[in-house]
């Protein structure tokens, strides 16, 4: 059996958890995430503490045990406290400014770049060049921070661009004569 399937998921306080035949549903403070159940693992909640096991002997059902376990252990962990991704922009002129849903961006280009964030993620600037993204889903919160970074990831020369906080982007050397 799966190493990260044997462990279980605890569920703190004021998160709810719901399970059914085709799904489980998670909420919490921060909202109510639902995922679709794989029929090759079967789940447990005895008294707060979700335990995963494979519904058969395959290697599908032992490695989606793990796999499902990971899934629901993100959705308690963001129905509780919620992910967040922090981003800088770096390069003369690069400027951020959150205004409501949407996330305006000034990065070199001739014209703003406009991003509209899904119902549900938060998206922040406390200075001009951070960009703070959080919400309740994992996947979702680390999607969008890859789809802002991508419209001018950082460039090998100069590093201009956007990054991950704490990304380290190494420095090509210029072209010798």
């Amino acid at each position: 059996m799966s190493r990260v399937g044997k462990m279980p998921v605890t569920v703190p306080q004021g998160v709810d958890v719901s399970i059914s035949a085709e799904q489980i549903t998670v909420k919490g403070s921060n909202g109510t995430l639902v995922r679709k159940l794989n029929p090759l693992v079967a789940i447990k909640n005895d008294a707060g503490k979700l335990s995963f096991t494979p519904a058969n002997d395959s290697a599908a059902a032992d490695a989606m045990s793990g796999t499902m376990r990971a899934l629901v252990a993100n959705m308690v962990n963001g129905a509780s406290k919620g992910f967040e991704k922090k981003l800088n922009l770096v390069g003369v002129g690069f400027r951020a400014a959150a205004q409501g849903q949407k996330l305006n961006l000034q990065i070199g280009f001739s014209h703003p770049v406009v991003k509209d964030m899904p119902a549900g993620i938060k998206v922040a600037t406390p200075t001009q060049t951070e960009i703070v993204i959080s919400g309740p889903d994992r996947q979702v919160v680390g999607q969008l921070a890859a789809e802002v970074r991508a419209f001018r990831p950082p460039e090998p020369y100069k590093g201009k661009g956007i990054r991950y906080a704490g990304e380290r982007v190494v420095l090509k050397e210029t072209k010798k004569k």
